[in-house]
């Protein structure tokens, strides 16, 4: 496999795949076979939350893994599987067979250059089954097709939320007012990166509590303001900053035991 990864960078520019060419794209697989792909949602989240955190929170983690390990950033998958918030506007979803074949083809993509570790940071519990499916349909393709790609290729999520200090540290924060969805965790992270969503925070009626989660219109009705247990008013930018801070080091420890395994 070569190298494990190139190590910590200035420049957030230089590990994102959109701003490098082709030529930079080969030189690099000369030498590290590993990249990073944030894959997010565009959904609603409640009354005072921006409707892309997902995708703004899975991309901000993955570039900072990426300057700490060197490792290439693919753009943000920023649509997701979040049919059961459709009865929000403004949120798009993919159904679950869209979102496997979307990723599936972006896998193989990558696959096809020389790509052997596809480390993907989700910020979005809705992808994670698809996403996982999406793996097994790719790994099935390459054999099924007997696909030219590396026999080393592996793929692996996982969930900047659910890094374990971070969940640690918004329960502690937060207790169980952190809920379920437009919890004030993933809120905290918005505000550090984006200072102008603070002009939205207001303090909100106790939220529904979180359960079941059907379709769209049980979702609205179980949830009418679409937080699922959350107090979003608990965020603080500082907060958001300490969640970067730990989600990033967690995700680029497991990315190095990631791109040394066998």
């Amino acid at each position: 496999m070569g190298s494990v990864f190139p190590g910590e960078v200035e420049s957030l520019k230089s590990i994102r795949l959109d701003l490098r060419s082709w030529v930079e794209v080969e030189t690099y697989l000369k030498h590290y076979k590993g990249i990073i792909l944030p894959i997010g949602s565009t959904e609603q989240h409640g009354p005072t939350g921006a409707i892309g955190t997902d995708s703004i929170t899975a991309e901000a983690v993955a570039l900072e893994v990426g300057r700490r390990t060197g490792i290439y950033v693919t753009p943000t998958q920023s649509f997701g599987m979040a049919e059961h918030h459709l009865g929000f506007p403004g949120t798009m979803s993919l159904k679950p067979t869209t979102l496997i074949a979307v990723m599936h083809d972006l896998i193989l993509s990558l696959a096809s250059h020389g790509f052997e570790r596809i480390f993907v940071i989700n910020g979005h519990g809705g992808n994670i089954s698809s996403v996982k499916a999406a793996f097994a349909q790719a790994y099935d393709s390459v054999r099924a097709r007997n696909l030219s790609v590396s026999p080393y290729l592996r793929c692996k999520l996982v969930n900047w939320f659910m890094a374990e200090q971070v969940f640690i540290e918004a329960r502690k924060l937060y207790g169980d007012s952190e809920g379920q969805h437009a919890t004030p965790s993933e809120i905290a992270l918005t505000l550090f990166l984006e200072p102008s969503l603070l002009m939205k925070q207001i303090e909100l009626p106790k939220a529904s509590p979180a359960g079941p989660i059907h379709g769209p219109e049980d979702f609205r009705r179980r949830y009418p303001d679409g937080r699922m247990g959350s107090a979003p008013h608990l965020a603080k930018p500082k907060h958001g900053e300490s969640f970067l801070a730990k989600a990033s080091f967690a995700l680029s420890e497991d990315l190095s035991n990631f791109l040394a395994a066998s």
